[in-house]
């Protein structure tokens, strides 16, 4: 329960549904901080969220018409007064859940939040998940583009026993948007498409697969991103962002690596403190936030695996060099909280700078997607070319 300040009443200027199959997040953006109680009720199952001194705004009338079919977890939503000064918010639900409900200081262009998590009594196994997606993740890879004029690919050699598997991760989403260009694209938007061409061509090569640590418009803390990989012994972790500059000539592909001590200019130093506040901005509630990716991963010998990540990330910077200006010619370094995986090889890729007019219209170019797509795929083509995964891995054989 949280206490109002001051005698008027609030009233919720926004509210939004992010349906997801890791969870449900509803979202409820209001003039002043709310004072809220939430309860599970049984036989059917519902979750009963009280709001008290607030005025019935048209935001939280048309609350119920954001709730879609598909959503996993809720039927229905209905918004009604319950008493003088109360309104509540009552969820018919489709299964048995776990809730949790939070405040969120005003940050970016956001207000005052309160934020409602759904998610499933057993959290969604992307491990399992991928055992059983087997033969069937092998889907055509997109169109190909114009041949890039580039040295030949390596084929992977030597053989090996199994399956590569990659994770990629799509930058931002939901209520984080990311950055957003002055055509009014959004960061979130142009990571999760670009995402999905790569994990196409991924599954389409011979000895790798790819699995996203998103597959929708919604937000996942970035210690969930980091774990989805361990969770599934990735070989390798890419996650994709376009991000913004305060000067809008910036231009050029990036890409970067975890350092263990200092970032190798300043503004990779600024770029990762911004992408590290992504949190506070998508919404994570810190209260309950495991403690042991902030306080231990740090001081784990990482030494090999930023190594391998900067092997990673040379090739896929020498491939994106064919199609794209480069901001740096080589691979730099900062504290990412997404990179920060003791065992798994890890890069983020800036794709481009969407605040740059020209990058942003060529963003959304489909061709040039899947050209970005390709050449992020060749330099993990030349990486394992050098670097067979694993054998120890769980995933010892092709499913």
């Amino acid at each position: 329960m949280f206490a109002l300040t001051g005698a008027a009443l609030a009233q919720v200027v926004a509210a939004r549904v992010w349906p997801a199959r890791d969870y449900t997040r509803i979202t409820l953006e209001s003039s002043q901080e709310l004072r809220y109680s939430l309860q599970s009720v049984k036989n059917p199952e519902r979750l009963v969220l009280d709001l008290e001194g607030i005025e019935l705004s048209g935001a939280l009338a048309e609350l119920n018409g954001k709730v879609t079919s598909d959503d996993p977890y809720i039927e229905k939503l209905r918004v009604a007064r319950n008493r003088p000064g109360v309104l509540r918010v009552v969820l018919d639900l489709k299964t048995e859940v776990r809730a949790q409900a939070f405040a969120l200081k005003p940050i970016a262009d956001y207000g005052h939040r309160l934020v409602l998590d759904i998610y499933p009594l057993i959290a969604p196994d992307p491990l399992l998940a991928l055992l059983e997606g087997g033969a069937a993740m092998k889907t055509p890879a997109a169109p190909e583009p114009a041949t890039v004029q580039t040295a030949p690919v390596p084929t992977m050699k030597p053989k090996v026993a199994r399956m590569a598997t990659v994770v990629i991760d799509a930058g931002h989403g939901g209520e984080d948007p990311g950055a957003r260009g002055r055509r009014g694209s959004y960061e979130k938007d142009i990571t999760l498409i670009i995402a999905k061409r790569l994990k196409a061509m991924i599954d389409a090569e011979p000895e790798m697969r790819a699995v996203l640590t998103r597959d929708g418009d919604y937000y996942l803390p970035l210690q969930t991103r980091v774990d989805k990989a361990r969770r599934v012994k990735a070989d390798l972790f890419v996650s994709v962002h376009a991000d913004a500059f305060v000067r809008p000539h910036a231009r050029g592909s990036s890409v970067f690596a975890l350092s263990e001590r200092r970032a190798t200019s300043e503004a990779a130093r600024w770029l990762a403190k911004k992408e590290n506040e992504a949190d506070l901005v998508g919404g994570v509630n810190l209260d309950l936030k495991d403690r042991y990716l902030a306080q231990t991963l740090l001081d784990l010998s990482q030494t090999a695996t930023i190594n391998d990540s900067l092997m990673l990330g040379h090739h896929v910077l020498s491939e994106l060099g064919a199609i794209n200006t480069l901001h740096k010619p080589r691979v730099e370094q900062a504290s990412f909280a997404v990179l920060k995986s003791p065992d798994v090889p890890s890069i983020l890729v800036e794709t481009a700078f969407i605040s740059n007019p020209d990058e942003e219209r060529r963003l959304n170019d489909d061709g040039y997607q899947d050209k970005l797509a390709r050449a992020v795929t060749n330099g993990i083509k030349r990486y394992f070319a050098k670097n067979p995964p694993r054998p120890q891995s769980p995933l010892a054989s092709n499913p």
